[in-house]
């Protein structure tokens, strides 16, 4: 796009020429219409006299006895031309004998064209004969331009200077415009400050906050991805500094029961490394910025009895009893989102229950509509979180002050629920935690927004079903 400045001076001036141009035009025609008023009136006035003088001196037909003047000169345009006829169309008089206009009997004006000029012609009819008074029609034209043409210069003046005043107007406007740009190039990339408003035209303002508003979130995003950083550094330094540790083992082993121990630890190690890893790149993929969600009808019921097959073996491992509920009627719970993010989200849910409900417990997997809202539901009987920590817990690398002791194998990086978070977020859906109605464990709720849900029937919680022990 080109310059504000210059297309506003392009069309202002086109219009006020054009304007000008109209103007001059329209003088043109009224002046051409007013002369035609008052000139035709003129030419009857003269008929009249002119008759009047002839019927006067001379008898009807007497043509012989007046002497017609002679002309040489080169004619006048605005000249009136005046003749008398006997009744019977012949000529008695002529101021211009040159001119041959045509006979009329016909009383009032008429447009005859002489010789290729256009005339106009007034006629007096009497009992004595017809006189007539004549003017060319060019002459009145060219009185309606001169008229015209002394209009259209002033104009145009009018028009430079107009145009000089909005160029000094424009300069003048735009110039805290250019003030504001000169005081974002002057800052560096880690300058994100809001541009001043007070010397800003109003019509400027909107765009002004707009980009005030997005330095405001990019501060606010880049603030938040230097925290992330910083807390991944310092989550990622512990587990480097354990696998050098269990490497410096290995290699001081001096059995191969010491050997097989550590690798062992060393295998442990480095799983849970990649565990903290992928929770690293799932969090920065759920960010507001991160991938595009790729929406598509998701079943929750099949992605509940998936992830609880998946999470089958390890439950059986820690004696733990894992099972789904969902509707009998498949197609039931089906909602708008992206499947990947929605099982990431799943998936950390259960690990969660798996890894803080002591052998012997239960966790249960549940997909169900209530109220027409479509939601997740995972309950274990751990520990539970204290209401103090239900605050936090949903915070990046926050692990409560039993966390570690609690887990079964010690792992967690405190990431698994601000996943969960934030990928609800993003579909629109909220996490609550709740009390179970034993009063022991922990309940984690994923419910999403009304509407989510795509077509089907709302089905009661009472017509829900289990499904336990999918692996058996």
């Amino acid at each position: 796009m080109g310059s504000i400045e210059r297309t506003l001076l392009r069309w202002t001036l086109g219009t006020l020429a054009l304007g000008a141009l109209l103007v001059s035009l329209i003088t043109y025609f009224v002046t051409l219409e007013e002369m035609h008023e008052v000139f035709d009136a003129d030419l009857q006035h003269v008929a009249k006299a002119v008759a009047s003088y002839h019927r006067a001196g001379h008898h009807p037909g007497q043509a012989d006895d007046v002497q017609l003047p002679i002309r040489t000169g080169v004619a006048d345009e605005y000249e009136i031309v005046t003749m008398t006829w006997t009744p019977q169309g012949r000529r008695i008089f002529s101021s211009d004998p040159r001119v041959a206009l045509p006979f009329s009997s016909t009383e009032g004006l008429s447009h005859p064209v002489v010789e290729g000029q256009a005339w106009v012609v007034y006629s007096n009819v009497s009992a004595a004969g017809v006189a007539q008074a004549a003017q060319r029609l060019a002459a009145r034209e060219e009185m309606a331009g001169e008229s015209a043409g002394k209009v259209f210069p002033p104009l145009i003046g009018l028009t430079v200077v107009i145009g000089g005043v909005l160029v000094f107007g424009l300069r003048r406007g735009f110039r805290p415009l250019g003030g504001a740009a000169q005081d974002v190039a002057r800052r560096s990339a880690h300058s994100l400050a809001p541009i001043s408003l007070e010397k800003v035209p109003k019509e400027i303002a909107p765009l002004v906050s707009s980009i005030n508003d997005l330095m405001s979130r990019l501060a606010v995003s880049f603030a938040a991805q230097r925290r992330f950083l910083a807390d991944a550094a310092h989550e990622l330094r512990t587990p480097v500094t354990a696998l050098r540790l269990q490497v410096q083992l290995l290699q001081e082993s001096k059995n191969e029961s010491e050997r097989a121990r550590a690798l062992s630890e060393l295998d442990s190690g480095v799983a849970r490394s990649q565990r903290l890893i992928e929770q690293l790149l799932h969090i920065a993929r759920t960010e507001p910025d991160g991938e595009t969600l790729r929406i598509e009808p998701v079943d929750l019921a099949d992605l509940v009895r998936s992830v609880v097959g998946t999470f089958s073996i390890k439950a059986e491992q820690r004696r733990i009893d894992l099972g789904a509920t969902t509707p009998p009627n498949d197609g039931s719970v089906v909602v708008a989102g992206d499947c990947e993010q929605i099982t990431v989200l799943l998936n950390n849910l259960v690990e969660n229950a798996l890894r803080y409900t002591p052998a012997g417990g239960v966790v249960d997997v549940e997909a169900g509509v209530r109220s027409g809202v479509p939601e997740l539901r995972v309950a274990d009987t751990g520990p539970g979180i204290p209401q103090a920590e239900q605050a936090r817990v949903f915070d990046r690398f926050y692990r409560g002050a039993d966390a570690t002791a609690l887990a079964h194998d010690g792992s967690g990086s405190g990431l698994g629920l601000a996943i969960v978070r934030a990928i609800a977020e993003r579909h629109g859906a909220q996490v609550s935690l709740q009390m179970p109605v034993g009063g022991q464990g922990l309940v984690v709720l994923v419910r999403f927004a009304e509407g989510a849900q795509c077509p089907g029937q709302d089905l009661p919680a009472a017509n829900q079903v289990s499904t336990k022990a999918l692996a058996k």
